[in-house]
């Protein structure tokens, strides 16, 4: 494995969600999370189809945790994983369809029924209340903030 490909989020936390890259929301986190996992150092993150955010990024690729973990051990930098993912996808993805999705993405309070009302629990046990905290990508933001000691 390329040493450069590693990432230890037992230091930090992966990349917002919110940061695209060639258009697709949530991809350099997911990137962050493998190049972690191949180096042993995940942290409190999951991966694959643990992680439902991740696993609807494979859905809509066709791409499995399990080739882009691969991939990523063989190292690079963000932009060739890029064209990896492209290439790999099991159909043609447009430009117009990888934002329809990251917007769609983006704005889900959650994505399951489980996963929705975990959220709601969760939203309404902040102290102090955060009521701008209504979607997973302001979750996920506001919870690696509390992870690497910020307050709520």
């Amino acid at each position: 494995m390329n040493k450069d490909s590693t990432t230890d989020l037992t230091l930090r936390a992966p990349r917002s969600p919110r940061v695209r890259l060639g258009g697709f929301a949530h991809l350099p986190r997911l990137i962050d999370k493998a190049r972690a996992v191949s180096g042993n150092t995940p942290g409190i993150y999951l991966y694959g189809d643990e992680s439902l955010l991740d696993a609807e990024f494979f859905r809509f690729t066709g791409i499995s945790a399990d080739s882009l973990l691969n991939r990523i051990s063989l190292g690079g930098g963000d932009y060739e994983i890029l064209e990896w993912v492209l290439e790999n996808s099991d159909h043609a993805l447009l430009p117009h369809q990888i934002e329809a999705w990251s917007r769609w993405i983006e704005s889900v309070p959650g994505l399951s029924p489980e996963a929705r009302g975990w959220f709601a629990e969760y939203s309404g046990s902040l102290d102090p209340p955060r009521p701008d905290v209504g979607t997973l990508f302001e979750y996920l933001d506001l919870d690696d903030f509390i992870q690497f000691g910020g307050r709520p």
